[in-house]
């Protein structure tokens, strides 16, 4: 059975810096894609980090570009997402997914997810 892990969220003054960890147990890590979506209270869910299996191909959606930074570490079975200069509307609720292929809106598998909140 997958499963998809997240952690490292919690509570942040705005500018402050979370990193958020994934694993993945069941899956050999280095064959899928993965990403992190993020989900806000009343809002759409949305994709803001992509890596591809290898870590070479990267996306990271307008509003976290330059401030996020997706990784992995395929000899630890983990991905990362570090996050700087946090502010205020970045507080949401936070997924990582896994899929076969790069980049997908509806990945194959789901975390359970980890909070961010940010405070002003």
């Amino acid at each position: 059975q997958v499963q998809v892990a997240e952690s490292g969220g919690g509570l942040v003054q705005a500018g402050g810096s979370l990193r958020l960890s994934c694993t993945v147990p069941g899956l050999t890590f280095d064959n899928y894609a993965m990403m992190w979506f993020r989900q806000a209270p009343g809002k759409e869910r949305e994709k803001i980090s992509c890596i591809s299996r290898s870590g070479e191909s990267q996306y990271s959606a307008d509003p976290v570009k330059g401030r996020f930074t997706i990784s992995r570490d395929n000899a630890k079975n983990t991905l990362y997402l570090q996050m700087n200069s946090l502010k205020p509307e970045d507080t949401a609720m936070y997924y990582c997914a896994a899929d076969l292929y790069y980049c997908q809106s509806s990945p194959e598998y789901w975390g359970q997810g980890t909070q961010v909140t940010v405070s002003a």
